[in-house]
């Protein structure tokens, strides 16, 4: 079973910083694009960053300059630093990972459970 666990959210006062983590886990062929997602309350979900496998990154336009994404292949892990936190970078953050299980037949979109991040003095 694969599965995709977040870690490394908070609270952080304005202008602080955080690095969140996610770890892919479980029977993993090949792990494509991996990205971060996040959602506020009453808005939509929205992507935040992603990181191909061999390292080309995009960024959503209020976090460019702020957040890098950045991932560890041997690790199956993805990782998103974020400085110069804003309130309005509040939400729930979620990493997902573009991937094919060992035996399957195909590529398939995997979620994380959401980490809550909090921007506050």
């Amino acid at each position: 079973q694969v599965q995709l666990v977040e870690s490394g959210g908070g609270l952080v006062q304005p202008g602080g910083s955080l690095r969140l983590s996610c770890a892919a886990s479980g029977s993993i062929a090949s792990i494509g694009t991996m990205g971060w997602y996040r959602q506020a309350p009453g808005r939509q979900r929205e992507l935040v960053a992603t990181i191909t496998s061999d390292g080309r990154t995009t960024y959503e336009d209020s976090v460019k300059g702020r957040f890098t994404i950045s991932r560890d292949n041997a690790k199956n892990t993805v990782y998103l630093q974020m400085n110069s936190l804003k309130p309005e970078d509040t939400a729930v953050y979620y990493c997902t990972g573009y991937l094919i299980p060992i035996a399957a037949i195909r590529w398939s979109d995997y979620w994380g459970q959401g980490t809550q991040v909090t921007v506050s003095s």
